[in-house]
């Protein structure tokens, strides 16, 4: 795979559960060190598509790839760094205990120094040695963000990675995607945060009952710029499902 090949490609790509699409014929090329910010209301399929590139849900129909095309399943699940509803933390393990094995299960060298270092920096030193089964939602969040980063993912998808962080933990990771935003990292984001996703990403994709529309390069401009053209394209899309159902 070339430089200027996308790290994310799909084509034609379709997920359905039973007779019901949450995915339509999708097109999708992210290039590398791209942030692209997937918008839609509840129920879109936003959170199935990020399941689908974590590839932790095989696609009904179409072609989708994430990273080397020769890669195996095994290794493109490790170059990824997901941060999804679920924590996938171990509550029985301590907040350290579960970033040593993340990195070990990623195969890093130095797998308590990394842990030890994203500790300190989503400020969780103090409930090092603490149970994962016993922190609040916010601190379950921070943690598990931390797991997500412990090998420096070149792809990192997030789903609503802000949900339960209080003002500074939000800032923090705020800070910590405009860092990944500036590097090599392809990132996807999943929000209905139209601020943040206009702060943090380069492109946006909008979906609405599984059909996906992209939006113009000008709608990250700015909160302002996005939000309106969010609302008119989940006009538009909400238009055609209408459509098509009748």
């Amino acid at each position: 795979m070339s430089e200027d090949d996308p790290v994310i490609q799909a084509r034609g790509l379709e997920k359905r559960f039973g007779p019901v699409p949450a995915l339509r014929s999708l097109n999708l090329d992210v290039p590398r060190g791209a942030s692209l910010a997937v918008l839609g209301p509840n129920g879109a399929g936003k959170s199935t598509l990020l399941r689908l590139l974590a590839g932790l849900t095989q696609p009904s129909a179409g072609a989708l790839r994430v990273g080397e095309p020769s890669a195996s399943r095994v290794e493109r699940r490790r170059r990824v760094g997901l941060i999804a509803h679920a924590t996938f933390l171990y509550p029985a393990l301590t907040a350290r205990e579960n970033l040593v094995l993340a990195g070990r299960l990623h195969g890093l060298a130095e797998p308590i120094q990394r842990a030890d270092r994203l500790l300190e920096e989503l400020e969780l030193v103090g409930v090092a040695q603490q149970r994962a089964g016993t922190f609040s939602r916010g601190m379950a969040q921070r943690l598990a963000i931390a797991r997500a980063l412990v090998h420096d993912p070149p792809v990192l998808l997030l789903d609503e990675p802000f949900t339960g962080l209080d003002p500074r933990a939000a800032e923090r990771l705020a800070e910590r995607l405009a860092d990944v935003r500036s590097s090599a990292t392809t990132a996807v984001l999943v929000t209905h945060d139209l601020g943040r996703a206009a702060e943090l990403s380069d492109a946006g994709l909008v979906l609405v009952a599984g059909c996906a529309r992209p939006l113009p390069s000008a709608a990250m401009a700015s909160p302002q710029a996005l939000a309106a053209s969010y609302r008119e394209t989940v006009s538009e899309l909400e238009a055609t499902a209408t459509g098509r159902a009748a």
